[in-house]
């Protein structure tokens, strides 16, 4: 943040020259921080219900390291997607209030409780054990987001019997996330079985004709099921931050 336009605006609101609602106004636009080669956007929150989230992949240590710290500064809690283990240990030994979580690939660092904003539960369903880090992408997201999230894992439809026999939670869920490689049929199958928004993820996950997630992909974007939406292939972090949106409670 600008220190002098942070403290005219302040001045102005004191001195009844702007009401709340322009100084609210004034802070979503204010602009981003430059770090070398590095822009933070502080005010991603205020724009948008949700700090901005870090893709660490391409990204080094280093840099990871100095975004975290500066976002920690202001008191946001940080989320970073797409770390390997290696890159993780790097970080945490500088950052040790961070946590990493494997299963997810992703880092976190908690810096102050997680405001319940779920209108509902979110349910993660994965197709099989191998889509797992990006079913636990989109759970993390979710719950990073103030979501109570659930997980029901290894129901794909080569065992159709594993997944209904969950009916009764897959009905109480106020919005769906399914992740699935091979073929991509398990969320027009979910989609099938309730009313509510199911968001498809397609991974990577298959043989030569899966295509790296084409295939997948390609099958779930022609679902019957018109309550279905797909974001990109093996896009969990995706799938998390909508269905945070969809299932968001109603503010003021």
């Amino acid at each position: 943040m600008l220190q002098k336009k942070i403290k005219e605006l302040l001045e102005d609101l004191s001195s009844h020259r702007i009401s709340v609602e322009e100084a609210m106004e004034k802070l979503r636009l204010l602009p981003f921080e430059q770090l070398e080669e590095i822009c933070i956007d502080h005010h991603r929150a205020l724009r948008k219900g949700f700090p901005e989230v870090v893709f660490g992949e391409g990204k080094s240590p280093d840099q990871i390291v100095k975004i975290m710290e500066r976002m920690a500064e202001f008191g946001e809690n940080v989320l970073v997607t797409r770390v390997d283990k290696k890159k993780a240990m790097a970080v945490l030994k500088r950052v040790p209030r961070a946590t990493y979580h494997p299963s997810a690939r992703a880092l976190t660092l908690r810096l102050h409780e997680i405001e319940d904003r779920g209108r509902g539960e979110i349910l993660v369903i994965a197709a099989g054990t191998s889509d797992l880090p990006v079913a636990e992408e989109a759970a993390l997201t979710a719950t990073m987001m103030g979501n109570a999230v659930g997980k029901l894992y290894d129901v794909g439809v080569s065992g159709l019997h594993r997944l209904l026999g969950h009916q009764e939670r897959i009905y109480r869920a106020n919005v769906l996330i399914v992740v699935a490689g091979m073929e991509g049929a398990l969320p027009s199958v979910v989609g099938g079985l309730v009313a509510r928004p199911v968001i498809a993820v397609p991974t990577s996950v298959g043989y030569g004709a899966s295509f790296r997630g084409l295939a997948a992909l390609l099958a779930m974007l022609n679902s019957c099921a018109p309550n279905v939406a797909v974001v990109n292939i093996d896009n969990g972090f995706g799938a998390g931050y909508i269905a945070s949106l969809i299932n968001r409670k109603e503010e003021g």
